[in-house]
Order: C-alpha cells, then sequence, then structure tokens
C-alpha cells in the first residue's frame, strides 16, 4: 500500500494543478444553433456610439398613488425607495429605443406599440397584442396594425376605444444607428373613458359609523350633517354621488375623464446634424397631438378642457454638456364649465383647483362654482407640466462588457395634464389615501447619450489579419474554453478521489487478516511455533 500510496499522490497533485498551470482563455461568444441564422451578436465593429430612448403614453391611471411599499431584496432597504401605486393602467404606450452598445443585435434599434400596460402593487405582467419591431437586421417598411387591448382585471377603471399603432426600427450592417428613420412608433386611440369608479371609496350612500372621531373640520352636528347630505346623494361615492353613473337620457355611461375626438402619441430616436461637424448627434422626441378632454362628461357639471398647444419633449445630446440640452415645449390648455372659463393652465399657472361639494339642493354633487356648496367633500386638481431633467456625464462603458464611452448623457419626463381626485378633512374616512386617484395623461420620457464630439457615422477599419470578422457558427472558433469557475477544479478533484477510494477498497478486500497469513505460514502439527502454548506459560 505504502508502496501505491505515492504514485497516487503525485497523480492526485498534478490533476489539481492543471488548471492553475493552464494559459488563461476568453470564452468565446456563442453562435445561433442554425447556420443559416445570423449570429446574435456578430459583424464587423461598429464605431458609431449612441443611446437614446423615447416614450409615451396616451393615458397612465393611478390607483392610490404613492401608497403601497416598494418590496425589495435588500433588508431595510425598501424605506428608502418611493412608494407605489397600488394600480396602474397605461393606455396606447409607444417606445423608441436604440442602443448601439446592446450585447444581442436584435436589441440595437426596438420600437413597440402597446395597446395597454398595468402593473398592481410594483408587478407589471406581459401584455399580448403588441407590435414590436426590432433591428438589426435592417427593416424596410414598418409594422401597422390595429391594437386590441386584452382583458384584465381592471377593465372597470376605463374604456377604450379602436387603437392602432405603427413600429419601425431600422440599423445599418455598417454604419450601424446612421440610418434615418432609427426608430419610430406611433399610437393613436378614437375614443377613451377613464375611471369609470373610483374603488377607493366606499360603495354604500350611508357612512354611519364609517367616518372617523378625529375629523378635524366638523363637530359632532356637522359630521352628521354630512352623513345625512350623502344619503340624499343619487349614488355612493364610489360614482362620486351619482356623477359616474352617466346620463339615463342618452344612455351614456359615465367616467371622470373622456376623450371624445382622437389622441395620438409618437416616439421617437434619430440621428441629426451637428453643426460644424461631420459627426451627428443623438436626438429624442416625445409628442402628443389632442384636441381636447372632458371631465364628467354628459353631467350637468361637465368640465371642458381645450388642449390649445400640443407639447413636445426633445432630448438633444451632442457628447459635449455645454451643447446638449432638454428642450420642452409646455402645453396651453383651456378650463370651461358651462361656457364660463374657469382658468387657462400653461407654464405660468400650471395648476387649477375645482371643488367637489354637497349640494344644497338636488342629488348631484356640485362641481365648481356653478351652483352653490354646503361641504366640500372632494378637490379636482389639475395639472401640466412637471418637467423633471437629469443629466449625467459619462465616463466608462454604456454596456458591460463594452468599451469605455467619454460623453454626455441627459434625459426628462413631463406630462400634459395629471389630474388628481383628492378627498378633504371633512371626508374623515379610514384608511383613506392622500390621492384617492390620478389619471396623466399624456406621459412623456426622452433620453439621449452621445460620445464627446458626436457620433461617428463611418465604417469600421477592420485590422490586419481579418480581426474584425465574426465568430464561425457555433461561436468557438477552435479556442479552448475559458475557467471562469472554481468547479473546474473540483471535477477532477473529485473523480481522483473517488478513484482512490475506490483502489483502496478493492485491495484492502483482497489482502486476508494477518493472524490468517501467520498460521498458514506455519507447518501442520508443528510445535515449535514462535507462539507460546498455554502449557509454557504455566511456572
Amino acid at each position: 500500500m505504502r508502496l501505491m500510496a505515492l504514485p497516487a499522490a503525485a497523480v492526485l497533485v498534478a490533476l489539481c494543478a492543471a488548471p492553475a498551470l493552464a494559459q488563461p482563455t476568453t470564452t468565446p461568444v456563442p453562435g445561433p444553433r442554425d447556420p443559416n441564422q445570423p449570429p446574435v451578436s456578430a459583424g464587423p465593429p461598429v464605431t458609431a456610439h449612441a443611446v437614446g430612448d423615447a416614450g409615451t403614453g396616451l393615458a397612465v391611471v393611478r390607483l392610490a398613488p404613492e401608497s403601497v411599499p416598494t418590496d425589495t431584496i435588500l433588508p431595510g432597504f425598501s424605506e428608502q425607495l418611493p412608494k407605489q401605486s397600488a394600480a396602474e393602467v397605461g393606455v396606447g404606450l409607444a417606445s423608441a429605443q436604440a442602443n448601439s452598445e446592446a450585447f444581442l443585435t436584435y436589441e440595437r434599434a426596438v420600437a413597440q406599440a402597446s395597446p395597454l400596460g398595468f402593473a398592481v402593487r410594483g408587478r407589471a405582467p406581459q401584455t399580448p397584442g403588441t407590435l414590436v419591431q426590432t433591428a438589426s437586421p435592417d427593416n424596410a417598411a414598418p409594422v401597422t396594425g390595429g391594437l386590441t387591448p386584452p382583458q384584465t382585471p381592471l377593465d372597470a377603471l376605463l374604456k377604450v376605444g379602436l387603437l392602432n399603432g405603427s413600429a419601425h426600427a431600422r440599423w445599418h450592417d455598417e454604419l450601424g444607428p446612421c440610418v434615418a428613420p432609427l426608430a419610430d412608433a406611433k399610437t393613436s386611440v378614437a375614443s377613451l373613458s377613464v375611471l369609470n369608479a373610483i374603488p377607493t371609496l366606499p360603495g354604500s350612500t350611508d357612512l354611519t359609523g364609517m367616518l372617523t372621531q378625529d375629523t378635524p373640520k366638523l363637530d359632532a352636528a356637522g359630521k352628521q350633517a354630512l352623513i345625512d347630505g350623502l344619503k340624499g346623494l343619487g349614488a355612493p361615492l364610489s360614482r362620486l354621488g351619482g356623477l359616474l353613473s352617466g346620463s339615463p337620457d342618452t344612455g351614456a355611461t359615465g367616467s371622470l375623464l373622456s376623450l371624445p375626438d382622437t389622441l395620438s402619441a409618437r416616439s421617437t430616436v434619430e440621428l441629426v446634424d451637428l453643426p460644424g461637424s461631420a459627426n451627428k448627434a443623438v436626438k429624442s422626441t416625445s409628442t402628443l397631438q389632442a384636441a381636447s378632454v372632458r371631465l364628467l362628461a354628459g353631467t350637468p357639471m361637465e368640465v371642458r378642457i381645450d388642449v390649445v398647444s400640443q407639447p413636445t419633449l426633445t432630448a438633444l445630446s451632442t457628447g459635449d454638456q455645454a451643447t446638449s440640452h432638454v428642450t420642452y415645449t409646455a402645453p396651453v390648455l383651456r378650463v370651461s364649465q358651462g361656457g364660463r372659463e374657469l382658468g387657462v393652465l400653461d407654464a405660468a399657472n400650471p395648476k387649477l383647483d375645482v371643488p367637489i361639494g354637497l349640494p344644497a339642493t338636488g342629488d348631484l354633487p356640485v362641481v365648481g362654482a356653478l351652483a352653490e356648496r354646503k361641504l366640500d367633500i372632494g378637490v379636482l386638481r389639475l395639472q401640466i407640466a412637471q418637467l423633471n431633467e437629469k443629466s449625467m456625464v459619462l465616463d466608462g462603458p454604456l454596456q458591460q462588457g463594452g468599451p469605455v464611452i467619454k460623453g454626455f448623457m441627459l434625459g426628462a419626463t413631463a406630462r400634459l395634464l395629471d389630474l388628481q381626485l383628492l378627498p378633504t378633512d371633512a371626508l374623515g374616512l379610514p384608511n383613506l389615501p392622500s390621492a384617492l386617484a390620478q389619471v396623466s395623461l399624456g406621459e412623456q420620457i426622452v433620453r439621449a447619450a452621445a460620445p464627446n464630439g458626436g457620433v461617428v457615422c463611418a465604417p469600421a477599419q477592420t485590422p490586419p489579419g481579418g480581426g474584425g470578422q465574426a465568430a464561425p457558427p457555433g461561436g468557438r472558433g477552435g479556442q479552448p474554453l475559458a475557467y471562469t469557475n472554481a468547479a473546474y477544479k473540483t471535477v477532477p478533484i473529485f473523480w481522483t478521489g473517488t478513484f482512490l477510494l475506490l483502489l483502496g477498497v478493492v485491495v484492502v478486500a483482497a489482502m486476508p487478516p494477518a493472524r490468517t497469513r501467520l498460521r498458514n505460514a506455519t507447518p501442520s502439527g508443528d510445535m515449535s511455533s514462535s507462539e507460546p502454548t498455554d502449557d509454557s506459560r504455566v511456572p
């Protein structure tokens, strides 16, 4: 056994040292399984580095905004993140993206038109019925068609008419993003009604025993007057006392916000000329086209909002912080009720509050100043713009493992109209969120990034020896795989140890015990054994 142990130990040491002594190699990128399929990420290198995206939503509905804590796997980190809405629904989403640093070739340009998107407590499932086009390879024509919203658990919140969409994504084999259009997505909706009910409000007209005891602005007599006034309404608070019940004369269903005319959105990412240079700048644009909006349409309290000026949000990155900028054309909205102007929303006056109160007579709540109000129970807050800008100097790879790029990135968000339904202090219901519901009409997001000096639109120079050629199908290229994990070392150790263990078991099992060998070495009947007998032990 000692003679076998030394060679076995030498073999074990040699197998363990083999990975450490091997020449380090890089694992090649795997190629497609089908030889006729274009490689996942291959082709000549592209010198045009550009990243941009633009997103536009025709309408986004949020129930109980900022009321649900954000889940995270990091302990104690959820308190530092902003809270999410209990539920969110987006209608008519148009998204355009361009990313020259994307590893997958078909993700370098993506255009998407989606009829609907929703999230419940921060969880967003995949939505079917979406038009998507990706590049590369290049697409000569866009994909177009009608978008059918799928059935969702939140259908009671909105009703969507005919939706149309278009998506176009392009990519040049040699020049990369230096092609027009680069990414372009459009959506349009013929009609839309949002918030046909308010699930965060009670569905009963009798609030006896439901009001909290610490309502600051009401005494016992005031609380009783509130309860009696709510009992006189034609419908519960979940339908705003009858304002969301529709019109019995015309048969129209009610809604808090509706669009009688076509609303369209467009998101584009493109490269534009850079003054004084042969290079290009990255430009991401989000535009909206709307005519008018109705609040509480079909009721005597209807509020009309006319869009006088259309909003446009643009992010332009030249790679230099001094010349890159965000441009926003703020919308101008005229708010009127019954032919009387309530106010104008523009950059100088971005907010307008319209109160909702119990009527002195009648069975419908009073909105605005059309009639006398006894007690305000809610507020419709209209707000525009809310432009938020962010920027960052680039000094590193835009994608993990990509080349180091020095440049500048900037982005911005804005909204055409933000409608919030807020409760007043008089409505002292328990566990009532600060905002009952929120509708964002025309939500816009843009971002653009470019290297210093702009985007170079020129074919890449292939180094001598064909260094820019794509890897052959299979992706290996005749190179050995790299040791990227400690598991490579444990495999030879495991099998070597197993082999030595089995060898030792066989050797031990094959050799007889020592006592048996000794007895076999003494002739039968010979009493001259080295081991003393019982008689010899007696003195």
